[in-house]
């Protein structure tokens, strides 16, 4: 089979990980030639030793350090572009979205380096079967226009994932049946440590960053879909997603800004994404596979020191984007939408509300920087903003 798939993985420590999703292809017989494997890691790292697991596993694949990252701009033509990816920040899945684009892959795949594959499942074959489901699946709606991805036993454990408003808690949810015919992303839940903000991890009584309330395969009842115009969130640990998303899908800014922003790259490009997909009848399936999260033990305060500047700001930027977009029919139309609102909105009622006014002018950049790499991409070009030299 040809190589149709980029795995992306940001790491700076646990690249062992692959390993054993590696060998969870194996098991249940997928075929390894299928992926091209991408680590993207910083310059203090092991490079070598990242190359040589992949040679060692026999699976083809890349490392780009922060230096490496900026060779690959510069040998694109595009070196304006890339301010795009911040230094030290998990947001640098960005730059696999990029090399993802730029050599014509039709599905790539998110894997934090802190996760590992349930046995039991098939990890890429399910992923591939949710892209390409067609027909019956279980849709979940709220009055609060927000669905949680861990509502299927929240009575039971009362969480909220990161990045959940607060201001949409204590929803009425609502489910039935629907028909998708086209589905472009597939997010994989978790179990072991949740993935929660760090306000409720010190709810839960945690000071390490993990949460003391975990969750099972027990937890977790089949796939399920958001109504339209519903938001969820959608975090990168356990993603595949179709090419034609990636126009959509910029992983934000975080962490290297003036205002300490930080931690909210894959939510509010979840948001993005689920809004083209509302204007565009696309669908994100949720729920398998399961990985386990093995989150490394942090103070939670450092956490909280990372999320705090924007938590104001996540309360109320998927209001901006609900009502952009309506006409326009790519996911590169959408976006131009939603990154002109945000670039030219009023925000200063908002703590730290400017960083939505520079994450719209990066999001302009990103659509200028995927249309040099693709001419045609973006259907008007002159809304794109221009990078700085």
């Amino acid at each position: 089979m040809m190589q149709d798939t980029c795995l992306v993985v940001p790491t700076i420590r646990e690249y062992e990980c692959l390993r054993t999703y590696f060998e969870n292809a194996r098991t249940h017989g997928f075929d390894l030639d299928r992926l091209h494997v991408v680590l993207v890691t910083e310059d203090f790292c092991d490079t070598d030793a990242m190359a040589a697991m992949l040679d060692d596993e026999g699976v083809d694949g890349r490392v780009f350090d922060g230096t490496a990252r900026e060779a690959w701009f510069g040998e694109q033509g595009i070196p304006e572009y890339s301010h795009l990816i911040p230094e030290a920040s998990h947001a640098q899945t960005s730059f696999g979205l990029l090399y993802t684009w730029a050599n014509d892959f039709e599905y790539c795949v998110f894997l934090d380096d802190d996760t590992l594959p349930h046995p039991d499942y098939d990890f890429f074959g399910t992923h591939f079967q949710n892209l390409a489901h067609e027909g019956e699946i279980e849709r979940v709606r709220s009055d609060e226009q927000w669905v949680n991805v861990l509502y299927q036993n929240a009575e039971e454990h009362g969480l909220y994932p990161r990045g959940y408003p607060y201001s949409a808690m204590d929803e009425t949810v609502e489910t039935d049946t629907t028909k998708v015919t086209d589905v472009v992303a597939s997010q994989g839940l978790w179990t072991n440590v949740p993935d929660l903000d760090a306000v409720r991890i010190l709810m839960d009584g945690d000071l390490q960053g993990q949460a003391q309330t975990r969750t099972s395969t027990e937890d977790f009842d089949g796939n399920f879909v958001a109504g339209e115009g519903n938001y969820l969130t959608v975090c990168s640990m356990n993603l595949a997603f179709r090419r034609e998303v990636i126009p959509a899908f910029y992983q934000l800014p975080m962490d290297d800004n003036e205002w300490d922003v930080g931690r909210f790259d894959d939510i509010w490009s979840g948001l993005f994404l689920k809004r083209a997909c509302d204007v565009l009848d696309k669908h994100i399936v949720n729920g398998d596979p399961l990985c386990e999260h093995n989150k490394a033990p942090r103070s939670t305060f450092s956490d909280l020191t990372n999320e705090v500047h924007g938590l104001e700001c996540n309360e109320h930027v998927w209001e901006v984007i609900d009502d952009v977009g309506a006409d326009a029919d790519t996911f590169a139309g959408v976006f131009t939408a939603m990154a002109d609102a945000l670039a030219e909105g009023d925000f200063s009622d908002y703590e730290n509300g400017a960083f939505l006014n520079y994450c719209g002018e990066y999001m302009q950049d990103w659509l200028a920087c995927i249309e040099e790499l693709e001419p045609g991409t973006v259907p008007d070009t002159a809304t794109a903003a221009t990078a700085d030299d």
